[in-house]
């Protein structure tokens, strides 16, 4: 069986964007982005508590991920908003080395919302997963049903619907919340996105 290995921190460029794996100097932005009440509502059960301690945490498992292979994380910058500044993230967790498959995740900043980020983002990193070291093949995209931003971003990025997964979720109600399931294979036609979104 292949097993995962180290992977070189990448930086991407493309759609007025740069994505670059996250640096301690982020600390700000990461206790923001986890601290969104929005944000939470959709992921309260995945990710850290939302204080600096829990900044740290999600910091130090984007790196420990790019060490073991099996997970990539971005900060977005956005050259529109000035240089390096953090709009959001995006990255893979779950990376299969013989499925050559992994899922995707992105959350953007409340202030930066509505500017076309999330899209751009998610774009260039699945045209960087299917054509640059990783070569995967699959690459899966879930979000609780009634989280209709996150649909759009899917649509937008030529994730198709491939159906719902019950109580495969566990939701910040403290239930199992159903999700839409939305997947692209490198052989998919890439979306028409430009490289400015209107603001």
């Amino acid at each position: 069986m292949k097993e995962a290995k180290p992977l070189a921190p990448a930086w991407i460029g493309e759609f007025d964007l740069l994505l670059r794996p996250w640096e301690d100097g982020d600390l700000d932005a990461v206790l923001r982005g986890i601290s969104d009440p929005e944000f939470r509502r959709w992921n309260a059960v995945t990710v850290p508590p939302p204080d600096e301690e829990g900044a740290r945490t999600f910091l130090e498992r984007r790196a420990a991920g790019w060490e073991q292979g099996d997970s990539v994380a971005f900060a977005v910058t956005a050259q529109a908003e000035g240089p390096d500044v953090v709009v959001g993230s995006v990255g893979l967790a779950m990376i299969d080395h013989v499925q050559r498959s992994a899922r995707v995740s992105y959350w953007i900043l409340p202030e930066f919302r509505g500017r076309g980020y999330a899209s751009r983002a998610l774009e260039a990193l699945t045209r960087w997963a299917f054509h640059e070291e990783l070569r995967l093949h699959r690459l899966e995209l879930g979000h609780a049903l009634g989280h209709d931003a996150s649909c759009r971003v899917a649509e937008r990025c030529a994730y198709g619907l491939e159906g719902t997964l019950r109580g495969a979720m566990p939701g910040s109600d403290g239930g199992m919340w159903d999700i839409h399931l939305h997947a692209r294979i490198a052989t998919d036609p890439e979306p028409g996105l430009r490289a400015r979104a209107a603001r």
